[in-house]
This record gives structure tokens, C-alpha cells and sequence, in this order.
């Protein structure tokens, strides 16, 4: 009986906040300011995002936010010599994608950039029911057929990750506070850790503009960007590198900091590291 008044009370709790969104939004419209541009700052934010998620009041459909989705994760696959393509959404919630190119011989292999479009792509449409990945015929030809969807767990949990990299448990970067920056050597490779809110971003500790190490590198808000953009600034020439878009450079979009995967199992983090990369 008390677990079924306790539930009765979480439902009304979340039926109140749903109907208080709704009546927000219609004020906005009913003003007249509930435009374009307000709906995008609106579905921008994560939080918001998912309350309308949630309540069924989001305004982009399934399609447009997968999309939005493989948008924010292409700099990251174009950072390793890949793109995603989006072939469609069924309507019992399934997508299917293509991936294209390859990971050019970096650490990350074709699991993690699968996985990357994975997680952008749950995160947005959290109905999506299953992600069917395919390979372009040119990809295959040329760089062989990229692991499928369905090896991807059993491939994580073998020691070595694929193309010469490993994956090695990382402490110092469970705890990292938000808006934090270090550096550390894993695996005799020198890398550079942040968090933004609660997300993780790891990249190889090496300036991409003055070749420098990135020790004693910050993290800032963007001048006038929305709330989470976060830009690493090199303590040795000042150059500015977009964090969440896999570290391109703001000063010369030609140039980026090289992206390190990251997995969470279990609150242990683990950075796939490549094995031929020396002191």
C-alpha cells in the first residue's frame, strides 16, 4: 500500500512539472517570443532537453534530433578520418546509419567511433528501440568493414582495443571536478584530462598550434556561447580549442588537438591509449 501511494505521489510530482513546462511554453507563444531561435537555446540544454523528453513536449521530432546528434559528433569522427550519414528512422524507432571513411591509424578504432555516434544518438532520442550501423561499399573496399554494432561489447571487454591501442583504467580522472584540468602519463602516453558538468574529455597532451604540452591549460565558457561550451586555452601560445567538439582548434579550423576516447564502466574510467606511442 505504501509503495503504491509513494508512486501515485511521484507520478503526480511528474504530471505537475510536465503541465508547469507546457504552460511555459504556451505564455512564450502566446507573447509571441517562442521562436526559432528561443526553441534551439531551449533544446540546446541538455537538462531542458530532457524535461521535455520526457513529458513528450519536445519540439523536434525523432529524425531532426538524430540528426542534431550525428552533427555534434561529426567533428569528432572527421578529427579521425570519418563521417556518419543518416539513411533513416522507421517508425517502431529504428535508425539506420552508415558509417563512412576510416579511424586513419588512430587509437580510437572503429568500436569507440561507433560508439560515440551510439551515445550521441541514445542521449537525443532516448526511444530509438536499436542503431543499425552499416559501411559504405568505398569504406569496406578500401579500409575494410568497421566492427558492428553487436561485436561492440564483447570487442570493449578484450585487454586490447583494436588498431594497436589499449584501454588503461585512469583514477585521477573519476574525481575531476567540473571545470577542472590536468595532465597525467597513462601508459607512457602524456595526456590532458577536463570535465564540463558531469562530462569527461580526454585529449593527447600536445599543442596542435606551438607543439607545446598543455600543462597548466584552462577551461572557460566561450565569450557569448551557450551554457556547457567549454574552450581549452594553451598556457604557452593562448590558442583556443573547442572541448566538446574533439578539441578543433577556434584560431584555425585546419587545426585540432588528438581526442582519446573514454569509457565509464562501473565509475571506473579508462582512456584508450595507443600502444606504439612512446615517451
Amino acid at each position: 500500500m505504501a509503495r503504491e501511494r509513494a508512486e501515485e505521489l511521484v507520478r503526480l510530482v511528474a504530471d505537475l512539472y510536465g503541465a508547469g513546462l507546457e504552460r511555459m511554453l504556451d505564455t512564450l507563444y502566446d507573447l509571441g517570443r517562442l521562436d526559432d531561435d528561443v526553441l534551439a537555446t531551449l533544446v540546446d540544454d541538455q537538462l531542458v532537453s530532457s524535461l521535455l523528453l520526457v513529458h513528450g513536449l519536445h519540439p523536434y521530432d525523432v529524425a531532426t534530433r538524430v540528426e542534431q546528434a550525428l552533427v555534434s559528433v561529426r567533428p569528432y569522427l572527421g578529427s579521425h578520418g570519418g563521417d556518419v550519414e543518416l539513411l533513416g528512422v522507421s517508425d517502431d524507432g529504428v535508425v539506420r546509419l552508415r558509417l563512412l571513411g576510416s579511424c586513419d591509424g588512430c587509437p580510437s578504432s572503429s568500436v569507440t567511433l561507433t560508439l560515440a555516434v551510439e551515445g550521441a544518438v541514445e542521449a537525443a532520442a532516448p526511444e530509438v528501440t536499436r542503431i543499425d550501423v552499416e559501411t559504405s561499399a568505398e569504406t569496406a573496399t578500401d579500409s575494410g568493414p568497421l566492427i558492428s554494432v553487436d561485436s561492440l561489447r564483447s570487442r570493449l571487454r578484450e585487454p586490447e582495443a583494436a588498431n594497436g591501442a589499449s584501454w588503461e583504467p585512469v583514477a585521477e580522472l573519476s574525481d575531476l571536478a567540473s571545470g577542472a584540468v590536468t595532465t597525467l602519463r597513462v601508459a607512457g602516453t602524456p595526456v590532458i584530462g577536463c570535465r564540463v558538468g558531469s562530462d569527461l574529455f580526454a585529449f593527447r597532451d600536445l599543442c596542435a598550434r606551438c607543439e607545446s604540452g598543455l600543462a597548466g591549460a584552462t577551461v572557460a565558457r566561450r565569450l557569448g556561447g551557450a551554457a556547457g561550451d567549454a574552450v581549452l586555452r594553451c598556457p604557452t601560445c593562448h590558442g583556443h580549442y573547442d572541448v566538446r567538439r574533439a578539441g578543433v582548434s577556434l584560431d584555425d579550423e585546419d587545426l585540432h588537438l588528438h581526442p582519446l576516447p573514454l569509457l565509464t564502466t562501473s565509475g571506473v574510467v579508462s582512456v584508450a591509449v595507443p600502444t606504439s606511442v612512446t615517451a
